[in-house]
Formats: structure tokens, C-alpha cells, sequence
């Protein structure tokens, strides 16, 4: 099978690993139609859904290579995490696809240009519009550069693609001028893998 448009496609399913393990999985589509990877939601949500008593999260930030690009996935939920979208850029990523179901618009571009901006990387995030039951879905898509600015973004109440050229020379750019990956310090950093139990004896 191969896309018609020779595209490569990221979709989101409910995956069934096994009777009764169930993940929000994210798979990658290639040009030819095969699937080249998939990503588990590592977060599952349990704010303003279910998620968290339907899924099993995920335990690991695949990267994948896309012709020149090497493209991460973080699912909705995730991205509150800012160790999701660190962890993807340490293991490679330049580019990250963020699939969103979110009524929630406030503070969305705020925290989605950080994660942009603190990882150098191009950040594309993808919401679906109009109404879910009482909800507004009002988050709305965009794409954002490695300098955290957002160069195209969608309307809140309107389904519309969007279309927009990415440049790596962009990220090395951002990476020299923000050299956040030379300045880490990840031997201070024991209290986000510590035990929470640990964080308050």
C-alpha cells in the first residue's frame, strides 16, 4: 500500500498489545504505505478524561529519521511534561509532532513555544476543532520554529491544513545561539528520577 500523496502520515489509535493492555499510541506512516514505528503515550491523562483508567503509558521517546529530519513524537498530555520533550531532543529529535484532543487554550501557546524553544527544535502541534460533547476544542494547531515563535497556526473553530517549510539549518541555528544541550548540568539534576517518597522523608 502506498499514501496517495506519497506523504508521510502520523496517526493515533488504540493500540491492544495483549488482551487487556492497551496503549494511545501514535503510529508513524511511511511514503509506501509501512508502517516505520510507533510511539506509546508515556502520560496518560487523567484531567478532563479517562485515559488514565483505559491505557497503560508508555516507557520510552523513540526517534525515527524521515529523510534529512529526525522526527520525535509527544502525545497531548505529555507535553505538560517538559521531561518528554528533553528526553526526545537528547535522544535526537529536530523535529517534534505533538497529537492533541485538548479543550484547553490557555496557557497552549505559551507552553508548547517553550518546549520549542528550551529543546532548539520545530514543534508541530495538531488539535481538532468544534465540539466534543460540552467541550470547545479550542486549542488550536500550530507550528512553531526552534527559536520558540510560531510561524502558522489554525483556526480554533474551522478545519484547515496547514502548509509550512522547515529549514534544519534553523535548529543548528537556535542550538549555537541558545547552547542549552553544552550547559546542561544532568548530575544536579537527581530529583526528577529520584522516588517521589524519597523527595518529601
Amino acid at each position: 500500500m502506498v499514501t496517495p500523496n506519497r506523504l508521510y502520515v502520523l496517526s493515533t489509535i488504540f493500540e491492544m498489545a495483549r488482551p487487556g493492555l492497551y496503549y494511545d499510541t501514535a503510529m508513524l506512516i511511511g511514503r509506501d504505505g509501512a508502517i516505520l514505528g510507533k510511539y506509546r503515550k508515556v502520560h496518560p491523562a487523567a484531567l478532563l478524561s479517562l485515559e488514565k483508567i483505559y491505557f497503560r503509558g508508555g516507557s520510552s521517546f523513540p526517534v525515527f529519521r524521515l529523510d534529512e529530519w529526525t522526527l520525535g513524537v509527544s502525545t497531548c498530555y505529555d507535553n505538560l511534561f517538559p521531561e518528554s520533550c528533553r528526553c526526545l531532543a537528547l535522544n535526537g529529535a529536530e523535529l517534534i509532532l505533538a497529537p492533541y484532543a485538548t479543550p484547553i487554550s490557555d496557557p497552549w501557546e505559551n507552553f508548547l513555544s517553550t518546549r520549542a524553544l528550551e529543546n532548539g527544535v520545530y514543534f508541530a502541534a495538531c488539535n481538532h476543532v468544534g465540539r466534543e460533547g460540552e467541550w470547545d476544542m479550542s486549542g488550536k494547531s500550530m507550528v512553531i520554529d526552534p527559536r520558540g515563535k510560531i510561524i502558522n497556526q489554525a483556526s480554533p473553530v474551522e478545519e484547515q491544513l496547514l502548509t509550512v517549510e522547515i529549514d534544519r539549518a534553523a535548529v543548528i541555528d537556535a542550538r549555537k545561539r541558545f547552547p542549552l544541550f553544552r550547559d546542561r548540568r544532568p548530575d544536579t539534576y537527581t530529583a526528577i528520577t529520584s522516588a517521589t517518597e524519597s523527595l518529601h522523608s
